[in-house]
């Protein structure tokens, strides 16, 4: 069970990173164009400097801005050239017929490759024969396509374990706290959470009752 930080944000990267939870960090152009406007390299390059400020070697995925494959081969070497010297980068693609030629290529080439916008179990069990080490479910998304999200990550996962393919599961797209412990349950490797979820994820009305008891029963038995 890993949760991977969905943000570009610098000082949410470095408020996670700091609890020592994340085990990754996700990016998509739709993240990036959220954030200050500056150069893009410069960007990604200040989230690599907070991994190795605190010590972390964990998969960052910075994804392709482009729907041609020779654009997207030229953008992954670019991506290599500039951020390779953290070992742990991952290239995004998103599934398409094209794209699993990318996706090849790119794994031919050393490339880490994280396969995105994956609806289907079709989608996903294509992108992981074509060999990316990530296949990403868009939870919220396949909800909103009228399909069960939770149903098709537990297929996928079963699909996964029988015939031993070795790419992990992140579920993206998550809308509330309560399709975190879905998804976990249905088979997910990895969740990838915006960091709006995680305050709710660690708070519960009655956790704060029992610890204002203890602090109130111990000061009074003090005094």
């Amino acid at each position: 069970m890993k949760i991977f930080l969905d943000t570009a944000n610098l000082e949410d990267i470095e408020d996670g990173l700091r609890r020592g939870f994340p085990r990754g960090i996700t990016t998509n152009p739709s993240i990036l164009s959220k954030e200050r406007k500056t150069d893009f390299s410069a960007h990604i390059q200040k989230i690599i400097d907070l991994l190795i400020k605190y010590d972390y070697d964990i998969p960052l995925s910075v994804e392709v801005f482009s729907a041609d494959p020779k654009e997207m081969i030229a953008q992954a070497e670019q991506f290599v050239h500039s951020f390779g010297h953290y070992s742990n980068l991952n290239v995004k693609i998103p599934i398409g017929w094209n794209e699993l030629q990318v996706i090849r290529e790119l794994r031919n080439r050393g490339v880490n490759v994280n396969c995105a916008a994956c609806m289907s179990f079709n989608q996903a069990a294509m992108d992981a024969l074509a060999g990316a080490n990530f296949v990403s479910l868009f939870y919220g998304r396949i909800r909103d396509g009228g399909d069960n999200p939770e149903q098709i990550v537990r297929q996928v996962h079963a699909v996964f374990k029988e015939w031993n393919i070795p790419s992990e599961i992140i579920v993206g797209s998550v809308r509330q706290p309560g399709d975190v412990a879905e998804a976990f349950q249905a088979g997910a490797d990895i969740v990838t959470i915006q960091p709006k979820f995680f305050k709710q994820m660690v708070s519960h009305p009655k956790t704060d009752e029992v610890v204002n008891q203890f602090i109130t029963d111990f000061k009074n038995w003090l005094s």
